[in-house]
């Protein structure tokens, strides 16, 4: 006699739950089954739940998100509350504001494995910047941006103030003064979906970054007197570590978390996941949770000694998860599988 099956097959799950949103979500619930497609859909529906929980959800970008034009879905998940923190490089923070005022001044460049070291010269030559197949311009996009932000660094300095990378972009957003130049939907950036929501952004060396190169360079020059008007690292670590520490409490009277989606690997990703274990080992506060949900996508190789290519169950002996966090990596290519994850959380 055969077997009856005891449960639902994950497909036909699935399949009921896509049967409740749009044409993408059920196209993921029919077609992705297996490897990183079925790890793809067990992340987003653990996202999901993680939320429906009552739970926060940090977003780290590494890479260049922002080139990759991620704000499409990343400024919706803002406004609809399914993202309560970013933290990105500087590269991500600025590339999606030049992506706004200057993306008809890009240009994609399909047959970039086959340039020669002439061709990438000519590039230069005409101040074209090339991250993979698309170049972005400088002077219609960083050195406009440098002009405008320069004076908010002179502004800040000459009265004593200082302030975090972030919120001397929210001030420039804010401002209005970049709004006659904006070329995109305002509604594909997701810096003025975050401008909006005043959400909690965290750029760990952010030196390294076309801004921040610039700021060092007028710190040089003089036209900035003070070097630390701008806020960087430590401060933002310390930062990082009271909101940690303030927003698990509140969670935890309702049994919610605090979540970490990861995009790619680097400082974005490895910077605040630590805050965890220092707020048990060096601070002593023991009573604050671990992270509730993790979920890395990532092209790198799962191989010893690489960061980025650790799975998730190496994070427990840091202090970082715990043995029942839900725990998820989809080995692919980010700008395919991220905005697929976010369309299911959506519902699109």
């Amino acid at each position: 006699m055969k077997a009856k099956r005891s449960a639902k097959r994950p497909e036909d799950i699935n399949a009921a739950l896509a049967a409740k949103k749009g044409p993408i979500s059920q196209f993921l619930a029919k077609n992705y089954h297996h490897f990183n497609a079925a790890s793809l859909l067990d992340a987003a529906k653990g996202y999901e739940t993680h939320l429906k929980a009552g739970g926060k959800m940090l977003v780290t970008l590494g890479g260049a998100m922002s080139t990759a034009e991620l704000g499409i879905t990343l400024a919706e998940m803002i406004r609809q509350d399914k993202v309560h923190g970013i933290v990105c490089t500087g590269a991500n923070l600025e590339e999606d504001i030049f992506n706004l005022v200057a993306h008809d001044y890009y240009e994609r460049v399909p047959g970039y494995r086959d340039l020669t070291p002439a061709d990438e010269q000519a590039l230069l030559a005409r101040h074209m910047n090339r991250v993979t197949d698309t170049c972005i311009p400088e002077m219609e996009a960083m050195r406009r941006i440098e002009h405008i932000v320069l004076e908010e660094w002179v502004k800040a300095d000459k009265a004593g103030e200082r302030y975090f990378p972030h919120e001397f972009m929210y001030k420039i957003l804010r401002g209005g003064k970049l709004k006659k130049s904006y070329q995109i939907d305002p509604k594909n950036s997701w810096m003025l979906a975050a401008c909006e929501k005043n959400l909690p952004i965290i750029v760990p060396g952010w030196e390294d970054s076309t801004l921040g190169n610039m700021y060092a360079g007028h710190t040089i020059t003089g036209d900035v007197k003070n070097v630390h008007t701008v806020r960087t690292g430590i401060e933002y670590m310390q930062w990082l570590a009271e909101w940690y520490t303030k927003t698990a409490k509140k969670l935890r009277n309702g049994e919610g978390s605090i979540g970490f989606f990861q995009i790619a690997g680097g400082i974005s990703g490895d910077f605040p996941i630590c805050v965890v274990p220092m707020l048990h080992q060096d601070l002593q506060r023991t009573g604050v949770p671990l992270w509730g949900y993790f979920c890395q996508i990532s092209d790198s190789t799962t191989s010893y000694g690489s960061y980025s290519g650790a799975v998730p169950n190496e994070k427990i002996t840091w202090g970082k998860l715990a043995a029942t966090t839900p725990k998820f990596i989809v080995e692919s290519d980010a700008t395919i599988v991220a905005p697929l994850i976010f369309s299911w959380v959506l519902g699109h």
